[in-house]
């Protein structure tokens, strides 16, 4: 984590951030699933923004589709959702816990453009409603500043033992 509350250019005044190797110390998910590259701007409890550098050797673009790679829209939200379980870890102090977080709902969910090879997705996440486990969220996704997609979206966090005992 840092802090930068002096650099005009940088991050937000009293803000936190996430590089990648904190992200992983954070939330579960590895390559290819990994799906922000940092996360800027944190505001434990309130907001984040993540960063996703969108490139075509990603393996979802063999596929999707080959002759005009686009970003799958749920991956978009999958993208906003970790974001938002960084900000969750983060707002809880519980890194290196190796905490699992869940969807359980997923509302007003809209794609507005698509995303391809070469954008710099921004996903701006902000905290709807949270307290222990379980929280709602509203995420955007916007590239070079122009809105591309949108979600509201709860999810619950669990540790490795209770996710064992539900299996």
């Amino acid at each position: 984590m840092s802090e930068d509350s002096t650099n005009p250019g940088g991050p937000a005044a009293g803000t936190r951030s996430a590089d990648l190797e904190r992200i992983m110390r954070m939330i579960p998910h590895r390559y290819p699933f990994l799906l922000i590259d940092a996360v800027r701007d944190i505001r434990p409890g309130e907001s984040a923004v993540g960063i996703k550098n969108v490139t075509f050797n990603e393996p979802h673009f063999q596929g999707h589709f080959p002759a005009r790679p686009v970003m799958p829209g749920v991956l978009i939200v999958e993208a906003m959702a970790q974001t938002s379980a960084v900000l969750v870890v983060e707002t809880l102090d519980l890194i290196d816990q190796g905490l699992l977080v869940y969807f359980m709902t997923l509302d007003n969910t809209r794609f507005r453009r698509t995303v391809m090879p070469g954008d710099r997705l921004e996903l701006h996440v902000r905290v709807l409603r949270g307290r222990g486990k379980i929280w709602k969220f509203r995420g955007e996704g916007r590239v070079d500043g122009q809105l591309v997609a949108e979600a509201e979206y709860s999810a619950m966090i669990v540790s490795p033992e209770e996710a064992k005992a539900k299996a």
